[in-house]
């Protein structure tokens, strides 16, 4: 299993810097990975860093809470894919959630996904797991079975645990085989990454990427 394919290199905190985002740039792809996945605030400055490489470019949408107006995360997609951005890993309304408001988080993921997948760019909807029920989680699969975004993704990595194998093997059993899942927050071995992707995760959200590759 070559694990630097499934790998999105990330750096999301806040005081990442230019110098921060360069590489990550660069060691995407030197070993491979999948893609990058940075803060809406450096897209163009990494589209330049991967202009002429495979490397997928990433970033976050409403990251990482979620709950900021649809039409705001609307626009931040808009202007990311001018600025250069392949996909988007877009954090679910959870206060809707909460308070089982499912027409609004139906609608809210619904017109990211439109947004996105007008102008043929990927979705990775960030479902955040650990605040979840089960029930909530299985009531999101069923709206996102309906939508058909590219990935769902189980975690920000910025609040509460992050992916486990159980978790992904409750996707993996209850989306559509063509959703596929992307594990995030707490990958920290080469065993936790190998683990996961066993159950079932496409992809691997982590900023231990190069230790992980290597």
């Amino acid at each position: 299993m070559k694990i630097a394919s499934f790998i999105d290199h990330t750096v999301l905190k806040p005081d990442a810097t230019l110098a921060d985002i360069q590489q990550v740039c660069k060691e995407a792809v030197t070993h491979g990975f999948a893609a990058v996945c940075v803060p809406p605030f450096y897209v163009a400055q990494a589209r330049q860093a991967l202009d002429g490489t495979p490397v997928k470019l990433a970033t976050v949408i409403g990251f990482p809470l979620g709950y900021s107006a649809t039409v705001a995360k609307v626009e931040e997609i808009k202007r990311a894919i001018d600025e250069g951005a392949d996909e988007f890993d877009i954090v679910i309304n959870i206060a809707a959630v909460k308070n089982a408001n499912w027409s609004f988080v139906r609608n809210d993921i619904d017109r990211m996904l439109t947004a996105c997948h007008l102008r043929a760019k990927q979705i990775k909807v960030i479902i955040e797991t650990a605040l979840l029920t089960e029930a909530e989680i299985l009531e999101i699969c069923k709206i996102c079975n309906d939508l058909e975004p590219d990935y769902v993704k189980t975690s920000t990595g910025f609040n509460g645990a992050g992916a486990t194998v159980d978790i992904v093997r409750l996707l993996r059993a209850k989306l559509k085989k063509e959703i596929k899942i992307k594990a995030s927050g707490g990958i920290r071995t080469q065993e936790d990454a190998k683990a996961l992707v066993e159950a079932g995760a496409d992809r691997l959200g982590t900023s231990r990427g190069v230790e992980l590759a290597d």
